[in-house]
């Protein structure tokens, strides 16, 4: 047990126990736990101030302006514009109290130009709570629907994480990174995908993309990644996977025959990679998916597939027909996996996005910068506007296998978890 610098407060009999704690009492009620329980509120205090400071000022501005104003000249009704302004950023409440002291002003203005006893009076104030009270009961359904909305996005990003499982940082004497960007507006996930497992002695990688978008594509997606993380851990060779998440695919497509008379011509292109704990070397199957890079001794070349087997949903179910190539793959080399999202992102002019003449000029000693490059350098090519979905999988073999992870290398955070 360590122990505390500060000696412990002791009772009056001398015994060194602790002094019993009294009830209610937390931890951290001293001055910094006054801070941390009162920070808050300071937050709330200057939040009010500042949606407080636009109708003040108007209704400060409008009274100064009347004041000085010939008496003919009945300034009261500009008050108006303090509630309606203020229902732009504030809530019902606020915009409802913003109202009272809008008609308090007016009554002090149209009595400063002598309308106290006045019919324009009551007509002055009358219509300013009438169109407060219309601007409060629009703002209260704005608020009660951004509510809404903010509890089905919060449930719709967590079926769609659930969907597409960050890759952990480490597996066996791999470092991986992984980041995923959907071109749809607030979506998390669309008809790319990656997954990964751990079997046995191996690890296994699926990165793929699934024709067509929206909806479909990410049923289509799923089914794809359910069936893989339960084939992975079933076959011990991976033509035998491959065959696997073929006959899967294709049940799916079947039962979706009925509802989508367009899902016989439903597909994904898919590549599997299966990297060994114990052997510097890859083994890939390529199902029409685009090729990838590898880093190796310092050199990057683009991986060919001399024998790709069709997309998943049109390919084999028989083993045998899948090709395996394999690559040497030893320690410190890196080897990135991407969709087409990446190599068909396109500048202005309509070129395609230059990946192998470009890859030379990113950093490959660390997976989650090298990630890093990579959005960057699209961003930089397309201006900020992807097309497509995009998906990116780093893999590096580390220099001394089953060590875990080497301390000396930073830790940045993971791609999935915070925007490139």
């Amino acid at each position: 047990m360590t122990r505390s610098a500060h000696p412990l407060p002791r009772t009056g009999t001398g015994t060194g126990t602790r002094r019993p704690k009294r009830p209610g009492t937390q931890v951290g009620t001293g001055r910094r736990g006054w801070h941390l329980r009162h920070f808050p509120c300071r937050l709330l205090a200057g939040g009010i101030l500042t949606q407080a400071a636009v109708p003040v000022a108007l209704i400060t501005a409008i009274t100064l302006a009347a004041t000085f104003a010939p008496m003919a000249v009945h300034l009261s009704p500009l008050l108006v514009a303090a509630p309606t302004s203020t229902a732009a950023f504030a809530g019902s409440r606020f915009t409802a109290g913003t109202a009272v002291a809008a008609s308090a002003a007016m009554f002090v203005i149209d009595r400063h130009d002598g309308l106290l006893h006045s019919p324009l009076l009551p007509i002055h104030i009358s219509a300013l709570l009438v169109v407060s009270a219309f601007v409060v009961a629009a703002r209260a359904l704005h608020d009660r629907d951004l509510r809404e909305l903010t509890q089905v996005r919060a449930v719709a990003q967590a079926a769609q994480r659930v969907v597409l499982r960050p890759l952990p940082r480490q597996l066996g004497p791999l470092r991986v990174a992984c980041t995923y960007r959907a071109a749809a507006a607030h979506a998390l996930v669309g008809g790319d995908l990656y997954a990964a497992a751990r079997t046995g002695r191996a690890t296994r990688f699926l990165i793929g993309d699934v024709r067509g978008k929206g909806l479909p594509a990410v049923e289509d997606a799923s089914a794809l990644l359910g069936a893989f993380r339960e084939a992975a851990h079933q076959h011990a060779t991976l033509p035998e996977l491959t065959a696997a998440l073929e006959s899967s695919i294709r049940r799916h497509l079947a039962q979706l025959t009925d509802s989508d008379p367009e899902s016989s011509e439903h597909f994904i292109t898919a590549l599997l990679v299966e990297i060994p704990d114990d052997a510097p070397l890859i083994h890939v199957i390529s199902c029409g998916h685009p090729s990838r890079l590898r880093c190796h001794r310092g050199q990057v070349t683009a991986l060919p597939a001399p024998h790709p087997a069709p997309p998943l949903g049109l390919a084999s179910t028989t083993p045998d027909t899948y090709h395996v190539d394999t690559f040497e793959f030893g320690p410190a080399d890196t080897l990135l996996l991407y969709t087409d999202g990446v190599i068909e992102a396109r500048n202005t002019t309509g070129a395609f996005y230059p990946i192998l003449d470009r890859a030379s000029t990113w950093t490959w000693e660390c997976p989650h910068n090298l990630l890093r490059h990579v959005n960057h350098d699209v961003d930089t090519h397309t201006g900020g506007h992807l097309q497509d979905d995009l998906a990116l999988v780093a893999i590096q073999r580390t220099p001394t296998p089953d060590t875990g992870q080497d301390p000396s290398l930073p830790q940045p955070p993971h791609p999935t978890e915070a925007h490139p």
